[in-house]
Formats: C-alpha cells, structure tokens, sequence
C-alpha cells in the first residue's frame, strides 16, 4: 500500500497521459490544455479553428509536451469520430476526455429563434455526448480514463436571457450522471465542472457591459470575476490519480455564488 507521506508527490503527476481538449483554442479550454501540459500530459487540442490550435501547439511544446492540432467541429458525427481516431493514431491511446466546446446566444426567449436553441444545444450538449460516445469505448476497452465535462453554474440556477446555454448546461449535469454510471465498473471516471462568470472572449460582451458587470461582481461572495487559470488546479485534480474515487460529481468554481 502506498506510504501516505509519498502519495502527494505524484497523485496530480500526469506524466504519460494523453489529453484531447475540445474547444482548445482560446478561453478556457486553451488555459486547461495548458494546465494539463505542465502536470505533464500530451494534448490533442481540437477546435474549429486551426491558427489558434498551432498556437496553442506552440506553447504546449515549450512545456516539454507534445501537441496535436485536430481542427474538428463536434456537432458532426463523423467529426468526432475522426478526432479519436487521429488522437489514437498520434499518441496510441487516450486518457483524458475535456468537453469543453461551446457558444452562447443572449437573448430572451421571445426572441431566441427555434435555429439560434438549436446551435447552442448542438455544441454545449450534443457535442460533448458525441464527443464521449467516440471516445469512450477506448477508454472503457482499457479500463480507465478520466471525462471531464465542462458546465456552469447556469447549469443549476437560471438568469434571464439564458434559455439555450442553461438547458444545455443542465443536460451536461445529467449527462455526466448517467455516463458516470454507466462506465464506473470500467474504472472511468466522469465527473463536471461547473464555473462562474470567468473573464474570457465568450464572456467579454457581458464584461464591457457596465451593468451587467456591477450586477456579477456584486452577485459573488469573492467581489470579482474569475481568472481562467483558477481552473487550471480544478482541471488537474479531476484528471489525475486524485479523484480516482470521485465519479458523477459537479465540482463547483464560483467564488462562492452558490453558497447564497
């Protein structure tokens, strides 16, 4: 049995495992690409947009790491199925799925068209049950990995002007649920995370807002927005030996918002 003392130099050691991160490109997913790297991971970065895949690339390896750009859009079927396999073809396996994909669409409900619900939910929620149903076989043929999808704190309160992104965001809890269950006995583990208002491009229209910032700032029991990397530890831990036991569990970032 492992001497306690002994196991904190390596429970967050990803040294060996691979990584793919959808929506590497930028925000959040680019800041857990990077995070993972340094544990020690390779990455598989997909997105749909390549320049900044090969950027991303480009600081991954200045970790030491290796860093495969897979331009993919996760809403296609076909798609998804190719990133596992090129990330397969690269690397030989995968340990780490990060779902971390997706847009958002601000607008009232009477106003949100039929179309504009639909994008959302195609890449928020479809895309990461596309995502995992690629590449979970693999992991569960080799009877381990780690899912982490990415959710929100919307994911269990609601705002006005957030009916696409907030189904989207509940779906991801559930479906974490039910993908934890299923794949458990197989020793994957799924779990979620679910952040506050962070300050990235997606969120940049809210930032500039003044109101709208005054109204999140004020709403956090912290006093201030999220940085991208006070994620990068929530990340790392649901990726490593560390949570081994931890399975269908919505990890909280918010700087305290749902403890009201």
């Amino acid at each position: 049995m492992d001497r306690p003392e002994l196991l904190g130099t390596r429970l967050f050691d990803l040294t060996g495992r691979v990584a793919v991160v959808t929506g590497a490109g930028r925000g959040l997913g680019r800041t857990m690409a990077l995070a993972l790297a340094a544990a020690g991971a390779d990455i598989a970065a997909s997105s749909r947009t390549l320049p900044e895949l090969e950027s991303l690339a480009t600081e991954v390896r200045a970790l030491g790491r290796a860093c495969e750009p897979i331009p993919a859009d996760i809403t296609d079927p076909a798609a998804a199925d190719a990133l596992a396999a090129v990330a397969i073809g690269r690397f030989g396996h995968i340990d780490i799925l990060v779902n971390n994909a997706g847009i958002n669409i601000r607008k009232p409900v009477l106003e949100l068209t039929h179309a504009e619900y639909r994008q959302v939910l195609a890449t928020n929620l479809e895309g990461y049950f596309l995502a995992a149903k690629a590449i979970g076989p693999h992991l569960v043929a080799r009877g381990t990995g780690k899912v982490i999808n990415i959710s929100s704190i919307l994911g269990s309160v609601a705002l006005p002007n957030q009916a696409a992104y907030a189904s989207a965001k509940g779906g991801i809890e559930q479906l974490t649920k039910v993908l934890a269950l299923e794949w458990a006995s197989a020793n994957v583990q799924v779990n979620a995370i679910a952040p506050t208002y962070f300050e990235t491009d997606l969120t940049r229209p809210l930032y500039e807002d003044p109101e709208r910032r005054r109204f999140i700032t004020e709403r956090t029991p912290a006093g201030r927005w999220g940085q991208p990397h006070e994620l990068a530890g929530a990340v790392i831990f649901l990726a490593s030996a560390a949570s081994d036991y931890i399975t269908g569990h919505t990890l909280v970032v918010d700087g305290g918002w749902m403890a009201w």
